[in-house]
């Protein structure tokens, strides 16, 4: 079996769902998405060297305040805000959480009781670096 043809068949599996990364004029952003539809899970945005990502969690309850953002034994508190059915936070792509987040590829994002936990996998995982890369300051 080709490259390719493993990953139409993870994709299918997955209800085409995947990662991707889109560079261009404007902002950076890595995408959890099923490709060429409005359908969003996750985003990681950012300005090129801004050094700053906004995490975008769609469909999920929560409401504004803060955010506490774990991965592997790194956490960081961040304030949060609602807009429609969109969870968002910033967090400093030189932060601990996020370098950690890149090595284990586990974010865990709680706001008051509620959780919900971002995974890349790790064939994935070259694209969260060079997202990273792009947006350092």
């Amino acid at each position: 079996m080709t490259f390719l043809a493993i990953i139409a068949v993870t994709a299918a599996l997955q209800g085409g769902w995947t990662w991707t990364l889109y560079e261009g004029d404007g902002p950076l952003v890595l995408a959890y998405e099923v490709p060429d539809t409005a359908q969003l899970r996750t985003t990681f945005q950012c300005a090129p060297g801004s050094g700053v990502a906004h995490v975008d969690l769609y469909g999920r309850p929560g409401g504004s305040g803060f955010a506490t953002l774990t991965s592997g034994d790194a956490s960081a508190t961040a304030e949060t805000t609602r807009i429609g059915d969109r969870q968002s936070v910033a967090l400093r792509t030189d932060h601990p959480v996020f370098g950690a987040f890149m090595v284990n590829g586990a974010l865990d994002v709680a706001v008051g009781d509620r959780h919900q936990t971002v995974d890349v996998p790790a064939t994935h995982l070259g694209k969260l670096r060079r997202f990273a890369e792009l947006c350092a300051g």
